[in-house]
């Protein structure tokens, strides 16, 4: 059983790792058109985030304490991953559609041609019922609050915005799934037809991990 001390540091670690990098003063530009929504301002200003800590460095804390290092080895692994420094931090590799009445699969495969997927149209049968799956990698440091946002366009008006939180993760050699809660698709001739859909990786830092545009049309049947 881990001490009193070991466990106020597995605290202090615990809440490193979630908010290593959270809410810089400095936010990373975005294209306006592409994210058409405010900056949240319910955040408060006096807040200061912790000093921030590299992978390495808390890797290092403490090293002479075998309890501890065991229960860091745990949540973090046993040391950094052998990774192109060029190789983005967070690469997000696919954007799957799960819906068992699809009559094919509703895949997007994230590492390619983004721009040809703005060219793409992915059909939906009005009231089914899906799931996201997002692929990702971490390979460096560890991400905090990551999350998939997306802003459902028709024509020009910007008809919803979904935030989803996909959580704080830290590297590792396999790639990390998120699926989503159980969700409806939008039924009714009022709404049938071509949206655009803009989607986003981001986190608890701003950072724009990846973006990319992508169209749904909602149908009577998957065939009509």
């Amino acid at each position: 059983m881990l001490g009193l001390d070991v466990c106020e540091f597995g605290s202090q670690l615990l809440e490193l790792m979630w908010l290593t990098v959270c809410y810089k003063d400095i936010l990373a530009e975005k294209d306006p058109e592409l994210y058409p929504v405010e900056e949240d301002t319910s955040v408060d200003s006096s807040y200061r985030a912790p000093a921030q800590k590299t992978l390495k460095e808390i890797q290092e804390m403490d090293n002479d304490d075998e309890s501890l290092n065991k229960y860091k080895q745990t949540l973090l692994g046993r040391g950094p991953l052998d990774i192109d420094p060029k190789t983005p931090n967070v690469q997000v590799t696919s954007l799957i559609l799960v819906c068992p009445t699809a009559p094919e699969p509703i895949f997007m495969d994230l590492t390619g041609d983004l721009a040809a997927l703005k060219k793409k149209t992915f059909v939906l049968k009005e009231g089914t019922e899906y799931r996201l799956k997002i692929n990702f990698k971490v390979n460096r440091e560890i991400v905090s609050g990551l999350k998939y946002v997306h802003f459902t366009c028709k024509g020009r008006l910007q008809a919803s915005k979904d935030t989803y939180m996909v959580g704080s993760y830290g590297p590792r050699a396999d790639e990390y799934e998120f699926i989503s809660p159980l969700e409806e698709a939008p039924k009714g001739m009022m709404v049938r037809g071509m949206y655009t859909m803009k989607s986003h990786i981001t986190d608890d830092d701003k950072s724009d991990h990846l973006h990319w545009e992508w169209k749904l049309n909602i149908k009577k049947d998957w065939k009509d």
